[in-house]
């Protein structure tokens, strides 16, 4: 489903730097708050495309997969590694690591967890057949090797020191070896590839798959077998209210116990209500605004020189996110290891912007569209690139399309322009600059700009074969400076993510990849 129209300036600017204001909508019923057990609602904008965590690489997908399926490691609130279905593991080379695996976990069919479990998983991540966008965390795996039924050994291609930050990647889950094996036979029955795992997911997690109705919501319920005890609350019900007033306004009720995403210009109302409290949380993502770069005018590096000049991005920070979050001047933020945030940008320079324009032979301009879902902020975003694109006679129609369908189109590289933003689950400068950037991620896995440059692909991969951090460090400085010389994307935000809770509920936090952390979660008496 897709709408379409033509915003004027005058408009531009009351959603910019007017409060975006929604009449209250509540529920007749009301979510159960109660010590040890209850129903925790979770009010927010995006359905999942799937429940297949091979086949999927969005945020909203991934925030219902990781409550489901478990990986061998996990990251804690500090970013470190800690063990999950591995409890230990060891290098015994190079190229060879080896896990030592919990022993006694089911999946949720009552399939055990082995060795063999994690082989089929790691085995199908990498069939071409089967075309996970998450094969390029785990391309340097050449076999998973079973040594007995609580070991086994990743055999790498190449030294590859990221490893275990990819392992606790989402992609990186473990799904049940039956669902997997139900999933093939399905395939050869004429089945896409996800379609049994989708309807019948199994995982490890401290909850498991109950009912959904896509568009709807959907509801997973407490694994009372979980390996490390079972949760507190009964279930949760991810409930899909795509207008944030009514996210708000069903917090302030109590019908939910979360929203997100919080509209920024709604953070003061969060806070003063006397019910519930602000959740924030700093990325090391980045909000961008891509271009196809096989489409004219966009295949010149003029061009997207021009419009990246030619946005504000301090007045979009400002304007719309109310001052959360930070000016982006390159792909990596702050925090990631080898970003190399002291690279100048492509500075905000009308005047300038005009001239490469011109330049590039279009000193009257073009017309062209910008995509976007239907993130409030990012169709405010649209609306500004509009009004700004306007002022070098550039010519922008804004489309926004439903959610499943913009990933879609624009894995196909049907756009011109459009806003999204990568979350960097691996907080390393690998996930942050090969799946967007390599030219072997063109599609689903992240190069959504088609960007097709030797140099960059060079220098990602051998900074993905050195074990020399220097020489690393001096790869990856490059090849940020060459992206923002050949601007495949206006570099835009590093986000903070905002989200609403009720005061009833504790236990509750996002990680810098925007992901609900819902094990320790207690529903109190209200």
């Amino acid at each position: 489903m897709r709408k379409t129209w033509m915003l004027t300036a005058m408009i531009v600017l009351t959603l910019i730097l007017s409060a975006c204001a929604g009449g209250s909508e509540s529920s007749s019923s009301e979510g159960s708050s109660s010590n040890g057990g209850g129903e925790l609602v979770i009010a927010t904008l995006s359905d999942a495309v799937s429940m297949d965590v091979h086949l999927t690489n969005d945020i909203p997908s991934a925030n219902m997969q990781i409550q489901v399926y478990e990986r061998l490691v996990t990251q804690d609130e500090n970013a470190e590694i800690q063990p999950a279905l591995a409890e230990s593991w060891e290098t015994i080379d190079d190229v060879t690591w080896e896990f030592k695996l919990r022993e006694g976990v089911e999946f949720h069919d009552r399939t055990p967890f082995n060795a063999e479990a994690v082989k089929v998983n790691f085995d199908r991540i990498l069939d071409e057949e089967i075309g996970s966008p998450r094969a390029v965390q785990f391309e340097m795996v050449e076999s998973v090797e079973v040594v007995d039924d609580y070991t086994v050994r990743f055999n790498l291609s190449y030294p590859f020191a990221p490893l275990l930050a990819n392992l606790s990647n989402v992609g990186g889950s473990i799904v049940s070896p039956a669902s997997i094996e139900a999933d093939y036979e399905a395939m050869a029955n004429g089945e896409q590839p996800g379609t049994y795992v989708n309807n019948n997911p199994a995982g490890t997690g401290f909850l498991k798959f109950d009912s959904w109705t896509p568009g709807e919501e959907m509801i997973l319920a407490k694994n009372e077998d979980y390996w490390d005890g079972p949760v507190d609350y009964d279930s949760v019900k991810f409930q899909i209210v795509p207008e944030g007033s009514t996210r708000v306004a069903n917090l302030e009720t109590g019908y939910a116990h979360i929203i997100d995403p919080l509209a920024p210009n709604e953070a003061a109302r969060v806070e003063q209500l006397e019910n519930a409290s602000l959740t924030t949380q700093d990325s090391v993502g980045l909000n961008y605004i891509g271009f196809n770069l096989e489409k004219e005018p966009f295949n010149d590096v003029r061009v997207r020189q021009a419009i990246s000049m030619a946005i504000n991005k301090e007045e979009i920070i400002n304007g719309i996110y109310d001052g959360y979050g930070t000016v982006a001047t390159g792909p990596l933020a702050p925090p990631v290891p080898n970003a190399a945030n002291d690279l100048p940008g492509l500075e905000y320079d009308v005047e300038q912007a005009k001239a490469l324009l011109a330049e590039a032979g279009y000193e009257n301009g073009f017309d062209t569209t910008i995509w976007t879902n239907d993130n409030p902020e990012r169709e405010n975003i649209a609306v500004a690139v509009q009004d700004a694109l306007s002022q070098i006679g550039v010519n922008v129609e804004v489309e926004v399309l439903e959610w499943g369908a913009y990933l879609d189109q624009t894995a196909q590289g049907n756009h011109d322009m459009f806003i999204l933003g990568w979350s960097n689950q691996n907080a390393n400068a690998d996930n942050g600059l090969y799946s967007l950037f390599h030219s072997s991620q063109i599609g689903s896995a992240g190069n959504r700009f088609m960007l097709r440059d030797e140099e960059i692909d060079a220098n990602l991969e051998e900074a993905r074969q050195t074990n020399d951090e220097a020489v690393q460090a001096q790869l990856y400085r490059d090849a940020q400076e060459r992206l923002i010389e050949l601007a495949p994307m206006i570099y835009l935000q590093h986000q903070t993510y905002l989200a609403g809770h009720a005061d009833n509920v504790e236990g509750f936090w996002m990680n810098p990849s925007g992901l609900y952390q819902l094990k320790d979660v207690v529903i109190n008496e209200s």
